[in-house]
């Protein structure tokens, strides 16, 4: 491969940090509760942001990356390749298009690509490696443009969450809805929409039926096994056994399990399990 100037770039809802083998920026959110603000990035308490959110009573709510930002992790690179958190949670990709206008005027010659994921978390980490796979293949800027549009179509986000309460918080649902989950050991499960919303589809008891309630849902769109991400906040016990439930009807499945950090943490909260996976 020739050497091309190249970098991957994500909003740190995309729980990873670092990303080995490619030169890549994560771009912090923050999370906003009255005047405390959390930044997501490798110095983040996760712990006591989970915990001050739980005790504040107040409206709470995400802040996405300004455009100086996102042109300070474009750097000086000639070709920029990027994903970001859906545009219905956040302002990201439209900070991030307007960073790209910015860049080219100073990079006339450059090359900008960021993909709005219509979700989150680990289904933007198949983005980000399939990117990565495609610049080891040598593909065109053009070419891996066409093909990472194409192989998105290919993945989804499913959830299975215990707490809805930041989501009440936020506004983005009623606070009645949120005060039933939770109770009596009801979890919800549900996906990212077409239209990049998280959407709630199903109340199940207990994290036994959660899990059986996931993988059908899953298997609904289309999985038949392939790549699988799992980010828990604080479940791996969860995790771990979804994982295994998977290994048992998927013999070809390749998993991950990750800690979700602050920005997925603040949307699935504690307990709460995020699916990232093909469907083909």
């Amino acid at each position: 491969m020739m050497n091309r100037n190249i970098r991957l770039v994500a909003d740190s809802s995309i729980n990873l940090l670092s990303f080995e083998g490619c030169d890549y920026a994560c771009v912090p959110m923050k999370i906003v509760a009255g005047e405390t603000e959390y930044v997501d990035d490798s110095a983040l308490d996760l712990p006591a942001m989970l915990k001050g959110l739980k005790d504040y009573k107040g409206k709470s709510s995400t802040a996405c990356p300004g455009v100086g930002d996102w042109l300070d992790a474009f750097g000086d690179a000639d070709e920029v390749l990027g994903v970001t958190i859906t545009s219905n949670l956040s302002g990201c990709y439209n900070a991030s298009q307007v960073a790209a206008k910015e860049y080219l005027k100073t990079h006339p010659n450059a090359k900008v690509f960021i993909l709005d994921s219509y979700s989150t978390g680990p289904e933007m980490h198949l983005i980000l490696e399939k990117y990565a796979e495609y610049i080891q293949q040598g593909l065109s800027f053009e070419e891996i443009v066409e093909k990472i549009k194409e192989y998105s179509k290919k993945t989804h986000l499913m959830f299975s969450l215990a707490s809805l309460s930041n989501f009440a918080k936020n506004g983005r649902i009623s606070p009645a809805v949120a005060a039933a989950v939770g109770l009596l050991n009801i979890r919800i499960v549900g996906k990212a929409s077409d239209e990049g919303t998280l959407e709630p589809m199903h109340k199940c008891r207990g994290e036994k039926r959660a899990m059986a309630q996931l993988l059908s849902c899953m298997e609904a769109v289309g999985f038949k096994g392939g790549k699988v991400h799992l980010c828990h906040t604080y479940n791996l016990e969860m995790a771990e056994k979804f994982a295994d439930m998977l290994r048992q009807k998927y013999a070809d499945v390749k998993l991950t399990i990750r800690q979700n950090l602050g920005l997925c943490s603040y949307y699935a909260e504690k307990g709460g399990l995020l699916v990232g996976f093909e469907r083909f």
